[in-house]
């Protein structure tokens, strides 16, 4: 996927702040954070959404959940927030699998 932003993050070609990896997925901190501690979690494989995601790969969406709960405790944090937009009416702005975790402050319901 050329022009996808989270593919070049994966391939090295764009910079990011790394804070986590496994085999499966890759966590960086979000350049525009929303929260004290905004990290995006993503596969290393390209899927659009986490409901794609979930149909290739199963077991890689565990390990989202996983590693965002692993980045959240590393930084101090036992409350926290995932997100996954699916489609652009939902949000998405970029159409690869990705968890939002979001900790440090107080969040509001309803969402957005």
């Amino acid at each position: 996927m050329n022009d996808c932003i989270f593919c070049g993050i994966l391939a090295g070609e764009i910079p990011a702040d790394v804070v986590a990896e496994s085999e499966t997925v890759l966590a960086f901190r979000d350049r525009n954070p929303q929260a004290p501690l905004h990290v995006l979690v993503i596969p290393r494989t390209h899927a659009t959404n986490v409901a794609e995601l979930a149909d290739l790969e199963p077991e890689t969406v565990a390990e989202l959940v996983r590693v965002a709960q692993r980045v959240t405790a590393d930084a101090g944090y036992d409350s926290y927030r995932l997100v996954a937009n699916t489609g652009e009416d939902a949000g998405q702005s970029v159409f690869h699998t990705h968890l939002h975790v979001l900790a440090g402050r107080t969040q509001a319901w309803p969402p957005g």
